[in-house]
């Protein structure tokens, strides 16, 4: 499951990290600008600059269309660093050549960082304005550095990443919920109907395949959707947070569909969802201990009314 810029940002000492990396980088490949990128939904952003002053006009925070990037073609699959050492020689690069122009790139390696998954994160980059050779030693070092970048990405993901489902943790939950709900909005807390006999009938193993097709479900469910994000609390509860103001026929529309999603099962297993609903305002004064409380007595009415149903409190 691909790491978000919203979640990098919670890191502890990610900037702190980053500036070591480019920092070691700049080390070997002195002359350089070196420049750490991140890929998101068609996207690569710039992370990180070693360098503000440079001859090269790219700038932290920029946001490029992907399929205009020459990152774009660093061979992920087989983790091989991309190298071109002088742009304006190589006919492959004919559709680019304008955009690495206009940023003033003559140069460029590209080295891909991964997560432990195998999914794409980004790239750790080295670029010049004019033509410039990268020597074997100085690509190895850059390819270690990346590495170990890739290592500290994943012990971070498992710090705030629930470990069977991949979806955020009650860590995550508790810890950042302020930051992320400062324009208020809404909380699905949902429980899953019937999954005790699942695990009685069938096992844990089976069981497991449940929780972990209910977050692929619930992933699905938040996609477009800006800024929400699925949560594992734990068992067989689960959040599902939207922030922004909604009226009460969007709170239905949307239970709706979460609840027939969740009646389709890939096993035909007998299960449903039953889900609580509560409301929060901007920059509110209600607690998360408080909504979640107030969500979970929802959703045990909704339980009291028949299960595969919701109720907003």
């Amino acid at each position: 499951m691909m790491i978000t810029l919203q979640e990098l940002q919670v890191y502890r000492n990610f900037d702190e990290l980053a500036n070591d990396v480019l920092d070691l980088a700049k080390e070997i490949l002195p002359d350089k600008l070196i420049y750490l990128t991140a890929f998101s939904d068609g996207q690569q952003i710039i992370l990180k600059l070693s360098d503000e002053n440079t001859q090269i006009l790219l700038s932290e925070g920029m946001v490029i269309n992907l399929e205009e990037t020459v990152c774009n073609r660093v061979d992920f699959e087989r983790n091989q660093p991309l190298i071109f050492e002088d742009i304006k020689k190589e006919p492959c690069l004919d559709d680019l050549k304008e955009i690495l122009e206009d940023v003033n790139i003559e140069s460029y390696l590209g080295i891909p960082i991964s997560l432990v998954s195998g999914e794409r994160f980004g790239t750790l980059c080295a670029a010049h304005h004019e033509a410039s050779h990268f020597d074997k030693k100085s690509v190895d070092l850059l390819q270690r550095i990346a590495r170990m970048f890739s290592y500290y990405l994943e012990l971070e993901r498992l710090a705030y990443r629930d470990a069977l489902t991949g979806l955020y943790n009650r860590q995550y939950l508790f810890r950042f919920f302020d930051a992320l709900s400062k324009e208020g909005g809404v909380l699905f807390f949902l429980d899953l109907d019937g999954f005790k006999k699942v695990n009685d009938k069938y096992g844990h193993d089976a069981g497991d395949e449940v929780l972990k097709e209910v977050a692929s479900k619930l992933q699905l469910f938040v996609e477009g959707e800006n800024g929400a994000f699925a949560a594992r609390l734990g068992g067989d509860e689960f959040i599902i947070n939207f922030p922004g103001i909604f009226t009460k026929a969007d709170l239905i529309k949307r239970a709706e569909k979460l609840l027939n999603s969740l009646n389709n099962w890939a096993a035909k297993y007998p299960l449903s969802a039953s889900i609580g609903i509560v409301a929060y305002p901007a920059n509110g004064y209600l607690a998360l201990e408080t909504l979640l409380k107030n969500a979970d007595s929802a959703m045990y009415k909704a339980k009291g009314a028949g299960k595969n149903t919701y109720a907003i409190f």
